[in-house]
């Protein structure tokens, strides 16, 4: 029998994290209709119903110095969500990803005795795995979409559950490891979702777009997303045509000959459709400077990381240089035999990634906490 209102919050700060906490929320609704969702999250948890203090655009910021500098403005937030999770006596809290938030958030509110439960891991196999101990503390149970992940919580004496990767719940089923058309001319532009990932990635792909145009009668296309990017103001100066196609972009991966893209999530996007792609990421000096210093791993890419080896090349700050994304490029442009074999190793490496049905095991986990 469902309890009237039964609160429920859920904070995600940044697009990936919208698109997880949507379809998390949908499959709680099916297992209780009176739930009242709110916290923090973007426009598609907001159109579901979660009530938010703030609009979504305001949280994704990337990068040390971007976030230092908006210091106040999100302890003034920490500060507003306590309160009203103290006010309102959640019967859950979940933490999707966005870690420099949500464990501050959890370190403050963790004392109420309520639930939490931590939805896509900090990567803390990345960098900064002293992160574990924070989270054993904190977190009383995790929900995991990477299948390597199971281990390190076994082995730091943690409850969780790899319930697969919530892509598969979003994608088409009939963009899942598409027929490859070796006859494309279409290369996708795929800079990010952020702002701040744009300005960095977008003038480097615009120029190589133009370099690549000298070799080959090639359709360049920019997957746009909706916000407040303006796309016009960074191709009017383009030599090449370059259009902009807004809330197709999966129809545009399985399209496309060749995908150009920043690092994250995109990358297994692309991976689980199953095209070719040249990975690339820039980010500011400071940030760049220090992540340099954390990061552990030789790959940035997620598909290459779930992988287990560099299926698809990949070039980071200096390195992402049009003179160097353009011979990334030419490789699968101009060897059949090579992109067959990507195609197939990004195939294998979607088998690991759980399929179907995430969020609904990922709801049912959850239930278990505010059944109990």
């Amino acid at each position: 029998m469902s309890e009237t209102n039964s609160p429920i919050f859920i904070s995600a700060g940044d697009p990936s994290g919208d698109i997880a906490g949507s379809l998390l929320l949908k499959q709680l609704q099916k297992h209780n209709n009176s739930f009242d969702f709110f916290g923090l999250g973007g426009p598609r948890m907001c159109a579901l119903g979660q009530k938010q203090p703030v609009d979504g655009k305001e949280l994704a910021v990337l990068g040390f110095w971007e976030v230092a500098k908006r210091f106040f403005f999100f302890k003034k937030l920490i500060n507003d969500v306590v309160i009203s999770i103290k006010e309102k006596k959640p019967k859950v809290i979940i933490l999707i990803d966005y870690p420099g938030f949500n464990l501050r958030l959890a370190q403050k509110i963790k004392n109420l005795n309520i639930p939490i439960v931590y939805y896509i891991s900090p990567q803390i196999w990345a960098w900064h795995s002293k992160r574990i101990i924070k989270l054993k503390q904190l977190i009383d149970f995790m929900l995991l979409i990477l299948p390597f992940e199971s281990k390190i919580f076994d082995d730091a004496g943690m409850k969780n559950r790899f319930v697969g990767h919530y892509l598969f719940d979003d994608i088409d089923v009939k963009y899942i490891k598409a027929d490859y058309n070796m006859e494309s001319n279409l290369i996708l532009l795929m800079p990010g979702s952020r702002p701040q990932e744009v300005q960095r990635m977008l003038p480097t792909m615009i120029k190589t777009a133009e370099n690549l145009s000298k070799n080959g009668n090639w359709k360049f296309v920019i997957a746009g997303v909706g916000g407040d990017i303006d796309y016009f103001s960074y191709i009017k100066g383009s030599t090449v045509p370059i259009n902009i196609i807004f809330g197709h972009t999966r129809e545009l991966i399985a399209d496309s000959r060749l995908v150009v893209t920043s690092s994250g999530t995109a990358t297994l996007e692309t991976g689980i459709i199953g095209r070719p792609m040249v990975v690339i990421y820039k980010t500011g000096w400071l940030t760049y400077q220090i992540a340099r210093r954390l990061v552990k791993l030789d790959k940035i890419a997620l598909i290459n990381i779930v992988g287990g080896k560099k299926i698809v090349p990949e070039l980071i700050q200096n390195d992402a240089s049009p003179t160097k994304i353009k011979q990334a490029a030419d490789l699968f442009l101009n060897n059949n035999q090579l992109v067959i074999e990507t195609v197939g190793e990004l195939n294998k490496t979607t088998d690991k990634l759980g399929g179907a049905g995430t969020s609904e095991r990922a709801a049912e986990t959850i239930m278990g906490f505010i059944n109990c």
